[in-house]
């Protein structure tokens, strides 16, 4: 396998100088544009669950085939193809998020250019990316990544930006052709506000989720009827400092019970003058967890359909659910085409009583008497990258958790490790 990935690393470097779709486009006519991309990672974990001696390796593979069809200026039709497989695997399963043979991912009408345009429309299988994508986002890092059926309107004027959209959540079928879950919607008003505050941009934002046939703390099944209100503010300050905000609350109902819920992310950059310009970051997050799950009173958060590889962890085994996140990190420049992030993560639980959630939602760990207590551990990661050329970027990392008390009481406790190596090639 390390073999196959290196292979692949050394082919797309020798194409790198040139997109291999490039002589072909040129041969087209302006208003016709294909491509695609080729993604391969090996990703190794070392006591899987925290489970001692539960080890797995293997390599995902993914292929995009991109076709845009643009026969007027304000007029565009997008669709891309993907196909996704895992191979050498002994632990995780041949499905999805890792595997999904060729299916449509994306297939679009866009009326008007988002960027450049007061106004656009946009129809059909798409990417919703808002923010730092910490509520809405592809997760691209997944090797099937998240797409949405979707109308979506941008309105944009002088330095004011909003985005309406009715969208539901793309389900990956390995058996058949790819469908949303009838009544599983997410509907969204997105804000942009340039000029109110010097060097920053301002985004306010409400989300509207429902979904059906879910269970209430009660066992009683009912809908699911959620409203997300918040906002995402970035900016600059003198002295090379930068700083960011995010901040949502969430209320509404599941069935017989009451959503109450809250989250928050805070982080202060600093760049320092050096050779290798590198940025300092201290971050905290938050996120509400469920004290008692009979009262009829959801408390932990919801974090809807969010991009969080690495945002908590590169391990990703912890997620913004029922956590206080505590981060020191730097972000560096080592030569033209290379970076270099090192980053600390410290957890604990917001509720002892609520569980240990991954960045995809899923619980890691629970113990509902709070006796585990709410330590659950550090992790340190580092990894780099280096831009090829235009078309190809090579990463490699690892990322190492080192266990606190809740995840000794409450799984088996053991240190979890996760090294990768992947290579991303547009053509």
């Amino acid at each position: 396998m390390i073999r196959l990935l290196l292979a692949a690393v050394v082919g797309t470097a020798i194409a790198a100088a040139q997109s291999v779709a490039e002589p072909l486009n040129q041969h087209l006519p302006e208003w016709l544009l294909v491509g695609g991309e080729y993604r391969a990672r090996m990703e190794a974990t070392e006591n899987r669950g925290f489970v001692p001696g539960a080890a797995d390796t293997y390599f995902l593979n993914r292929i995009r085939v991109n076709l845009s069809v643009k026969p007027a200026p304000w007029l565009k039709f997008v669709f891309q193809g993907q196909d996704t497989r895992v191979f050498f695997d002994s632990l995780v399963p041949n499905a999805p998020p890792y595997e999904n043979h060729m299916d449509l991912r994306m297939g679009y009408l866009e009326l008007g250019e988002p960027d450049t345009r007061t106004v656009s429309l946009r129809a059909g299988r798409q990417e919703i990316n808002l923010g730092e994508q910490r509520l809405v986002g592809s997760s691209n890092w997944t090797n099937n990544s998240r797409s949405f059926d979707a109308v979506r309107a941008t309105v944009h004027y002088r330095g004011y930006r909003l985005d309406a959209f009715a969208a539901s959540v793309v389900v990956a079928n390995p058996d058949g052709l790819d469908r949303p879950n009838p009544g599983d919607n997410l509907h969204g008003l997105y804000g942009g506000i340039e000029k109110l505050v010097p060097q920053a941009v301002i985004e306010p934002y409400l989300f509207w989720r429902l979904s059906p046939r879910l269970s209430a703390e009660t066992g009683v099944r009912g809908n699911l009827d959620s409203k997300t209100l918040g906002v995402h503010w970035t900016g600059k300050l003198p002295g090379r400092f930068d700083y960011g905000l995010e901040m949502a609350a969430q209320r509404g109902s599941l069935a017989t019970d009451r959503v109450r819920a809250w989250a928050g992310h805070w982080v202060a950059g600093y760049k320092v003058a050096s050779a290798w310009a590198p940025r300092l970051i201290a971050e905290y997050n938050f996120a509400t967890g469920d004290h008692d799950p009979r009262d009829g009173r959801r408390g932990t958060f919801d974090h809807l359909f969010p991009t969080v590889h690495a945002k908590y962890g590169a391990c990703d085994q912890v997620g913004w659910r029922n956590i206080h996140n505590l981060r020191f990190g730097a972000v560096a420049k080592l030569r033209k085409r290379v970076n270099a992030t090192l980053s600390y993560h410290n957890w604990w639980l917001a509720d002892a009583h609520d569980a240990l959630y991954a960045a995809n939602g899923t619980v890691i760990a629970r113990q509902s008497d709070g006796s585990a207590g709410r330590r659950v551990g550090q992790e340190l990661d580092l990894d780099a990258s280096w831009t090829v050329s235009a078309q190809t970027t090579i990463l490699a990392g690892v990322g190492h958790i080192f266990p606190g008390e809740f995840l000794k009481r409450a799984a088996p406790g053991r240190g979890y490790t996760c090294p990768f190596l992947m290579v991303a090639y547009t053509f």
